[in-house]
């Protein structure tokens, strides 16, 4: 079920065992905290994030008695699929004592979810819940709400500006709230350029990943312009990413494998080396040769251009590179 859907669900009672999933972090932590809250069981809950999960531990904390008539809640945050036969238990535990409750936030690909809701269906007691990347409107909702609960005066306007500056991450938003909130004066969009630090820099790496990946780019483009990125701060992007590109695409060819620290002169992390691997062995080298002519030549015509005619070179580059690919 959707959002909309679980909140009609919890007007009635709490559903006993519950899988969140989705494209949005802040609304998973959000209900977590609901339950806790509602539960009174932050002294008493048993929480096991990441590297801490252990199935023995939660189904034997699921199936001892509440001590002193108090609650026995497990709350499980994790990037990778729990089985589906542990999940049956932990569901079936939760059922089985009033006071039982068990809460799976997961962390990883929504798509790859879709295999455990099996485990949380109404028949076995459980309820699914995907969340997804939230529109302007609906995120600054929640912050306005956020924003009244701390008594923050901040009007709709530099909550909109503080959406786009952070890439429209709620759960980065929220925290900056909570900072803003310190200087205990009515809070404004100049407020947030001068104390906010912009995500910017991620977002124009996530924008690129997906330019070599052919997903839609159009969207990002948009957001980054509106943020304040411009044409040349881009352009340049876009050079060191393709340029970071070609050195793993001959230095695999090479070496027939990938080191970072040999490339670079300094170690990525695994999974976003793994990840620049990825790509360049995905191009073709007589692909990167027409790149670097078409940057080349993008260059010059976005230098020549008039401002009025930069932002409309900047799509068509991005736009006419990935057909490269």
């Amino acid at each position: 079920m959707y959002q909309r859907e679980f909140d009609q669900r919890l007007r009635q009672s709490l559903p006993k065992a519950v899988l969140f999933y989705g494209e949005n972090d802040y609304m998973v932590d959000h209900y977590i905290d609901s339950y806790i809250k509602q539960l009174d069981a932050k002294d008493s809950m048993l929480s096991l994030y990441h590297d801490e999960w252990n199935f023995e531990q939660a189904k034997n904390f699921l199936s001892q008695t509440s001590l002193f008539g108090g609650t026995n809640l497990v709350v499980v945050k994790h990037e990778k699929k729990i089985p589906k036969k542990e999940l049956d238990i932990l569901v079936e535990l939760a059922n089985k004592n009033p006071d039982n409750y068990f809460l799976y936030g997961y962390a990883g690909a929504a798509k790859d979810a879709r295999s455990m809701q099996a485990a949380f269906t109404d028949k076995k007691g459980g309820v699914w819940v995907r969340f997804f990347e939230p529109n302007i409107r609906d995120g600054i909702a929640v912050l306005q709400q956020k924003a009244q609960q701390i008594q923050l005066d901040i009007d709709h306007y530099a909550l909109q500006h503080l959406m786009l500056v952070l890439n429209n991450n709620l759960s980065l938003c929220a925290n900056e709230l909570d900072k803003l909130a310190i200087l205990g004066t009515k809070v404004t969009g100049k407020d947030i350029d001068r104390l906010v630090y912009s995500t910017a820099p991620l977002a124009t790496e996530q924008l690129l990943i997906d330019l070599f990946n052919k997903k839609p780019i159009t969207d990002t483009i948009t957001k980054l312009l509106d943020i304040g990125e411009d044409e040349a701060s881009l352009l340049r992007s876009t050079q060191y990413f393709v340029n970071q590109i070609f050195l793993f695409h001959a230095y695999i060819k090479l070496n027939g494998h990938v080191d970072s620290a040999a490339i670079l002169g300094y170690k990525l992390p695994k999974p976003i080396e793994e990840q620049k691997a990825q790509l360049a062995l995905r191009v073709k080298s007589a692909s990167l040769l027409k790149i670097y002519e078409h940057l080349l030549e993008s260059e010059l015509a976005i230098k020549k251009a008039p401002s009025t005619q930069k932002e409309v070179l900047l799509y068509s580059m991005l736009i006419k590179l990935q057909g490269y690919l």
